[in-house]
């Protein structure tokens, strides 16, 4: 992680990408070990938000276009989320760079896995005020095509195992295997297996709903999603039951065992409140994902049935059948 990751500076300087050991023999062309970064900003005077999508690089290597040097406003607070499509991304910092950019990897000794985030707290305060002054507006969810409310990463009929993880972050690989910021030059497409992106680039669009969007400064200023404006708008909008990160969410245990600690942490860096453990037990959370999410299904099985999905050639709808099925035997639902 760069020095300063929160400033204009650490934000365009390229993450490096390695191995548990100094020159591990990690890729970031490689689809299966991608690491995704992403910053989403509010400007406290005026309430607006914009994205920005630091680049990773692999270690010993330069990006093959200069990354986009972004534009900050005054006093900006700026909130980074991660994603890794390996099993557990571990964030190290040039110097004091963790603290300063108050960073979060998970538990002590108990990574996330895939996840992480920096100063996302602070983001989330900031929005929220700007949303409590009037600031800033989070757009209505819409109804989609089924006569349903557009679903949002809170949304039972569509979250799974481990919700509100991952990024919408693109980045572009050249032959040669060095990466860039997606739009500044051609390459193969690297995507992160998102939950964010599976809602906003998937299902939104076979429902004929649409995503919270905001500046990409990294794309001269055109719309973007970000982890953060999914979170914004289904804090905002979601209807009950609302689906927070569950105890038995296995980013969230500790060797294996529930913890509220963890499961706290995580849910600050998504803008979720702190565990309930007298209602947000695993137990409700099972039952509301089975009824929900089976439900939802049926219901939209001719709209997804129709619609692509993440895996090439496989339906949306046999994807999501299949990530629900699996879902709930992670979270040991069944048996």
């Amino acid at each position: 992680m760069p020095a300063n990751p929160l400033s204009a500076a650490g934000l365009a300087t390229p993450y490096v990408l390695s191995g548990t050991e100094p020159g591990g023999a990690c890729h970031e062309a490689n689809a299966d070990q991608s690491a995704f970064v992403e910053a989403t900003i509010v400007d406290p005077a005026t309430g607006a938000l914009s994205i920005y999508r630091p680049l990773v690089v692999d270690r010993g290597t330069k990006p093959a276009a200069a990354p986009v040097a972004p534009a900050l406003p005054a006093g900006a607070v700026v909130g980074i989320w991660f994603g890794f499509n390996g099993d557990t991304l571990t964030l190290r910092g040039e110097g004091n760079a963790l603290t300063a950019g108050a960073c979060v990897n998970g538990a002590d000794g108990s990574p996330f896995g895939q996840f992480a985030h920096c100063n996302a707290p602070a983001f989330f305060t900031a929005a929220n005020n700007a949303i409590a002054k009037g600031q800033l507006t989070v757009p209505a969810l819409g109804t989609g095509k089924d006569g349903l409310a557009c679903p949002t990463v809170r949304d039972f009929g569509v979250v799974d195992q481990d919700q509100s993880d991952n990024v919408t972050t693109a980045y572009v690989a050249t032959a040669d295997g060095r990466t860039a910021q997606a739009g500044t030059i051609a390459g193969t497409k690297l995507t992160n297996g998102s939950d964010n992106g599976l809602l906003d680039n998937f299902i939104d669009p076979a429902l004929g709903c649409k995503p919270f969007t905001a500046p990409d400064l990294t794309n001269n200023g055109a719309p973007g999603t970000s982890l953060a404006l999914d979170e914004l708008q289904a804090a905002a909008h979601q209807g009950p039951p609302v689906a927070l990160v569950p105890l038995n969410d296995p980013m969230t245990q500790v060797d294996g065992q529930q913890s509220v600690a963890k499961t706290n942490l995580y849910r600050a860096g998504v803008g979720q409140p702190a565990v309930n453990t007298g209602t947000d037990t695993p137990q409700a959370y099972c039952t509301n994902l089975a009824k929900i999410g089976t439900a939802r299904l049926a219901t939209d099985q001719r709209l997804f049935a129709q619609a692509p999905s993440p895996d090439a050639g496989m339906s949306l709808a046999a994807f999501l059948t299949q990530r629900l099925q699996a879902a709930q035997q992670m979270l040991a639902c069944q048996g």
